[in-house]
């Protein structure tokens, strides 16, 4: 196999560091592999600079892989080497969606097995990237409060046996109670899907399926097919509300009437002031946002 230069992250925690140990286990037999841990951009990209020609893998989650793709784009390498992924986060949506296995020895023997698959990747006009899934509204509400519930709760217990997980269906459950609802206008390759008349729930652009730790909110996304998955939700009322939460769970709030879904390759966002979340990743406020799909962006070992 191709030499791995395997990036993790070296604040990680004491069961990160074991279920890492796990997959370089069934991949050093296998390949040469370095592995190096990073804390900050500047320590990444100098890894990055040094990567050569070798298959880069991330070892971490959603967080991680965002980030190491956002350096490599911004180096205009990030079609250069293939990736992989063992994911080692909370949530692990991106891997979720491509049939990654969760368990660190599989994941990496699926890295041994795999294929390199080509990879969409949606871009804005300020040049940051989104690897799985951007929203606004409820759902950047929603993980605004979890990332924080996330934080308190992820110190109860050791390593990965903590509360941080309850971040998300608290961070949920509160977004459900008390919801910000938008004036905004969305287009999907110039067609109008709703405009500032009508207030929104929220608005999603999924290049995976799912957020906030398998929760299937773009079921049918797929991060190799050349569109990107809009979502807009118009159930703005307490009961439409919850209904749409209900289905929400079980990855059929897509039938509902106040559901639009549409497929496109550029999404423009503007109207009231709105919180982003791109890849967890929370940003804003701001008035105005458009993404682009970048069509087989990069290539990632996957399971054939």
């Amino acid at each position: 196999m191709d030499p791995l230069l395997v990036i993790a992250n070296s604040e990680a925690g004491t069961s990160d560091r074991e279920h890492l140990e796990e997959a370089l286990a069934v991949l050093r037999p296998h390949a040469s592999v370095e592995v190096e841990a990073t804390s900050s951009p500047g320590e990444l990209d100098g890894v990055l600079h040094r990567a050569g020609s070798r298959t880069i893998v991330v070892a971490g989650g959603d967080g991680s892989l965002h980030a190491v793709v956002s350096a490599l784009h911004k180096r205009n390498e990030l079609g250069r080497n293939h990736l992989g992924l063992l994911p080692l986060g909370t949530g692990n949506d991106f891997a979720r969606g491509v049939d990654l296995p969760l368990d660190p020895a599989e994941a990496a023997q699926a890295l041994l097995d795999g294929t390199p698959r080509p990879m969409d990747l949606l871009v804005d006009e300020t040049g940051q990237v989104v690897v799985n899934s951007v929203h606004v509204g409820a759902g950047a509400a929603a993980s605004r409060r979890a990332d924080r519930w996330k934080k308190r709760l992820g110190k109860v217990g050791v390593g990965k046996v903590n509360l941080g997980k309850l971040g998300y269906p608290i961070g949920a459950a509160l977004t459900a109670y008390d919801p910000p609802l938008l004036r905004l206008r969305v287009e999907v390759d110039g067609e109008v899907v709703v405009d500032v008349d009508e207030q929104v729930l929220m608005v999603a652009v999924g290049n995976g399926t799912s957020v906030g730790g398998g929760a299937e909110l773009t079921p049918d996304a797929d991060p190799g097919d050349g569109k990107a998955d809009v979502l807009v939700s118009r159930a703005t009322g307490p009961l439409a509300r919850l209904v749409y939460a209900a289905k929400l769970g079980l990855a059929s709030h897509t039938e509902l009437e106040e559901v639009a879904v549409l497929r496109g390759t550029r999404v423009s966002v503007s109207g009231e002031e709105f919180w982003i979340s791109a890849d967890g990743e929370i940003d804003g406020p701001e008035r105005h946002r458009s993404w682009e799909l970048h069509r087989a962006a990069y290539r990632m070992v996957l399971p054939a």
